[in-house]
């Protein structure tokens, strides 16, 4: 029977469909946040219209949906693959939210944290990890975009049962996916000749 598992994982979808940024904004400007600046739902492009405090709600809200949906297939105790799918989940429905026609945010505090009830130890090492690669590179973008893409390859290295693999293989790609323009803007930038007058 799989059912419970199935029901948390499409939970963790939903309450990753609870755009905090798009409704804030609704509430308070009128505006559609996905027609503004970047548009997406997340806390930068919200910091854009709302300022500092704009930003700081949609982020805490968007991270703490994120621990509520893996904090709650840990309390259902569902089997350890669904746990892994759950932080997939949360994290697809922030960027893809059915409700906002598949238009939401780009998933860093989304995914941070859910990470934070995941394995917290495992998150501190990719902080630690993305923070160096950010040094070494000269750009702390790309050390966390990086990151996203080895955090499979890290929690196998860390002993992560393959469910867990699984589940943070499918969480990196949606980041990836979410984040391409972000991405070819980066490659485009570094490949660019400097100017030396």
């Amino acid at each position: 029977m799989l059912v419970k598992e199935v029901m948390v994982i499409l939970a963790g979808y939903a309450l990753g469909c609870f755009a905090a940024g798009y409704y804030l904004v609704r509430w308070r400007t009128g505006q559609d946040i996905r027609t503004i600046g970047s548009g997406a739902t997340g806390g930068t492009n919200v910091g854009r219209l709302l300022g500092k405090p704009g930003f700081a709600v949609t982020m805490a809200l968007d991270l703490l949906k994120g621990c509520l949906a893996v904090w709650a297939a840990f309390y259902f105790e569902v089997r350890a693959w669904a746990v892994a799918l759950t932080v997939a989940a949360v994290v697809i429905g922030h960027i893809w939210p059915v409700q906002l026609g598949f238009q939401g945010g780009k998933g860093l505090a989304t995914v941070l944290g859910a990470m934070l009830v995941f394995d917290v130890r495992l998150l501190i090492v990719l902080i630690i990890l993305a923070l160096l690669l950010g040094l070494l590179l000269r750009q702390f973008a790309i050390g966390v975009l990086t990151l996203a893409a080895l955090a499979p390859a890290v929690a196998a290295a860390w002993g992560r049962p393959w469910t867990d693999v699984l589940g943070l293989a499918v969480t990196a790609a949606a980041i990836l996916i979410a984040h391409r323009g972000n991405i070819r803007a980066l490659l485009e930038r570094r490949s660019r000749p400097t100017d030396k007058g």
